[in-house]
């Protein structure tokens, strides 16, 4: 798998790159943000590692071009910054991940897997159930000829529940794989945005495939007689 890094510090660049080689990836290089630019969208990538802050153009700069080009190749932001603002600006840009600086090493190689197993999706990049439709590899998703404007943080969870073919996901489950299995956060979170998809894919359109299984979970089926859309409490 080749990924690109574009890192500033340029012994921090080496010191990852050497890391991941032995992991089984090829890395690129860039140590601006014009230059990772252009990596980018010369070459094929299965994910990107991006510092924020970078000479000639920042990262949050670079994630919206490249977004705003339709690319979307996975980005893994990196910052030496705290606070949450950085956090919420890079999501909101479309990058599909956050690290700060320091991190564990094997921490940025379970994020950089998980990325690119969550972009796989199936073997042509597209998912379905009945006429709700998601694809993978343009992060689009529509329900039958309507399509439906998501966030990069709704649209994963989406894609982890509609990849389990009816299923059932655990809360505990869907926050490692979406938020990561080192979130601190507040795991009600996803009650939240549970809601948030299903004002999304499900209530404008008379549906109830999002469904929660009291105390195991949540799951994404094609059901359009039995409507659920009562938030019950799902145990961790």
């Amino acid at each position: 798998m080749r990924v690109l890094l574009v890192e500033d510090e340029e012994r921090l660049a080496e010191a990852i790159a050497r890391g991941l080689a032995v992991e089984g990836f090829e890395v690129d290089i860039a140590h601006t943000g014009p230059d990772g630019l252009w990596r980018a969208a010369e070459g094929t990538y299965a994910a990107i590692v991006l510092d924020i802050l970078l000479p000639g153009m920042n990262g949050f700069a670079v994630c919206r071009e490249l977004r705003g080009r339709g690319d979307r190749t996975p980005i893994l932001m990196l910052t030496a910054k705290q606070g949450e603002h950085d956090e919420a600006e890079a999501l909101d840009l479309g990058a599909d991940d956050f690290l700060r600086k320091p991190f564990s090493f094997v921490v940025l190689v379970a994020r950089l897997h998980a990325l690119i197993r969550r972009n796989a999706g199936a073997p042509d990049g597209l998912l379905s159930v009945g006429d709700l439709c998601i694809d993978t590899k343009r992060r689009l998703c529509c329900r039958g000829d309507v399509e439906i404007a998501l966030t990069s943080r709704e649209l994963d969870l989406l894609i982890a529940l509609a990849r389990r073919d009816g299923g059932v996901a655990a809360k505990n489950e869907l926050l490692a794989e979406v938020w990561g299995f080192d979130f601190e956060g507040d795991h009600n979170i996803i009650e939240v945005y549970v809601r948030y998809l299903r004002n999304k894919i499900d209530k404008p359109f008379e549906r109830g495939s999002l469904q929660t299984i009291r105390t195991l979970g949540y799951r994404l089926v094609n059901d359009t007689a039995n409507i659920v859309t009562v938030d019950e409490p799902v145990a961790t």
